[in-house]
């Protein structure tokens, strides 16, 4: 059975939901809700419970806003195989509910092991569902490296997410050293990522191949549009890291569905700034988001 690629699923549940949110899982042990943080401290059994817990909370309350929900792997793997259990019962309940999972891994390394991530996270499971529709990955080993998640794309219908230029202060140590022809790094990356993606585009002009750029640089978010024209853009640092909707409005210049704004901590930990129950504040910060980012791109 041939499976719809994943820009076109994705595109299609944009426009029914009207929203370009992605909603980042990263459940920190710290500051879970009262009522679960002291099973948190009970061991590792008890604390990957109360996450998976936590995190099926916040995919009911954002489920009407939302149009995918990004779980970070890493904080599922420091819980051992107690959390990699929890990260697999989150992400199937979150596919089950009609949500899109990307998986945010950041996975890349030599061409076997990055064929094991993709068996991993890509590949269709005893039930032939893989654990997410998508996964962020670095391309910094080169082609060798990313073939293995650009075959996933082909066979499976993949989409994977490719590191471009980061919202982190460090970024630039790195992704903004200059070339010998005067650009820099991150801007080469945009260019590998969107070759890449050409024999990968959809039914709606879109390819399966994305690329992550932080929304707390404006500027780059329009070049990266302007190199990228049929790239996904996956578009961090909105809300606790200080960019808006409409710093990024110009990544959506391609269609309603060519970018995806994310946020992780001002959705989840909303509750610590109300008196409302985490999931209540949950809903009313990805409502209140989603509406902006929709007006801010145009559509």
């Amino acid at each position: 059975m041939d499976v719809q690629a994943f820009p076109d699923r994705l595109a299609e549940t944009v426009g029914r939901k009207r929203s370009q949110l992605v909603v980042g899982l990263d459940p920190r042990l710290d500051v879970l809700p009262m009522e679960l943080r002291g099973e948190a401290v009970l061991g590792r059994a008890a604390a990957a419970s109360a996450v998976a817990r936590f995190c099926k909370g916040i995919v009911d309350a954002v489920n009407p806003y939302v149009v995918a929900v990004k779980p970070q792997a890493a904080f599922f793997e420091a819980l051992g195989s107690d959390g990699m259990r929890a990260l697999e019962e989150v992400c199937a309940y979150a596919r089950s509910i009609g949500l899109l999972v990307i998986l945010d891994a950041k996975r890349g390394d030599v061409g076997s092991t990055s064929r094991a991530y993709v068996a991993a996270y890509l590949e269709p499971n005893e039930e032939g569902i893989p654990m997410a529709d998508a996964i962020t990955a670095s391309p910094y080993l080169g082609l060798d490296a990313v073939e293995p998640f650009l075959a996933a794309c082909r066979r499976h219908g993949s989409g994977v997410f490719f590191l471009v230029r980061t919202s982190n202060a460090g970024a630039a140590d790195v992704q903004d050293a200059m070339l010998s022809d005067g650009r820099p790094l991150w801007q080469h990356l945009a260019t590998l990522v969107h070759e890449w993606g050409q024999p990968l585009v959809g039914e709606g002009g879109l390819s399966n191949v994305g690329a992550v750029v932080g929304a707390t640089l404006p500027r780059a978010v329009s070049e990266a549009r302007r190199l990228m024209p049929q790239t996904p853009l996956l578009l961090p640092g909105v809300g606790a890291q200080g960019a808006t909707p409409a710093d990024v409005a110009r990544a959506f210049t391609s269609g309603p569905a060519s970018a995806l704004v994310t946020a992780s901590r001002s959705v989840i930990f909303a509750f610590r700034d109300t008196e409302e129950d985490w999931r209540v504040a949950a809903a009313g910060a990805a409502e209140r988001l989603s509406t902006q980012v929709w007006a801010a791109s145009g559509w």
